[in-house]
């Protein structure tokens, strides 16, 4: 099994969940957080106080999947996530070592 990290840009978190649904995938969790890469944040103008913003808003997105999944999750998340500027985000896969539902004690494949 693999867990796979999305950071995306918020806007572009319904067209992820509905490419992930596509493909069979249903279950994620989603969580707003904010940082940087290669933005570096920016300048606003607030009441004419100029300031800069350094983490820049974005929703990290969480998915528990089986291996023979795992080319389908990815291209459903780059497809969906994709505007061609910076700031698209990126995508961590790591692997799992065990699973367990806690409401019924499935474990592994049978609890995802």
């Amino acid at each position: 099994m693999k867990k796979v990290d999305a950071i995306i840009k918020p806007f572009k978190l319904d067209d992820v969940r509905e490419a992930l649904s596509a493909v069979g995938i249903t279950g994620m969790t989603a969580t707003e957080v904010k940082g940087f890469g290669r933005q570096k944040g920016h300048t606003e103008l607030y009441r004419g106080a100029e300031y800069v913003v350094d983490f820049l808003p974005k929703v990290k997105i969480e998915v528990v999947i089986n291996d023979d999944q795992l080319e389908q999750c990815l291209d459903a998340i780059t497809g969906a996530a994709r505007t061609g500027k910076i700031g698209d985000g990126k995508i961590f896969v790591y692997p799992v070592d065990k699973v367990i539902r806690i409401r019924t004690g499935e474990e592994d494949e049978l609890a995802v």
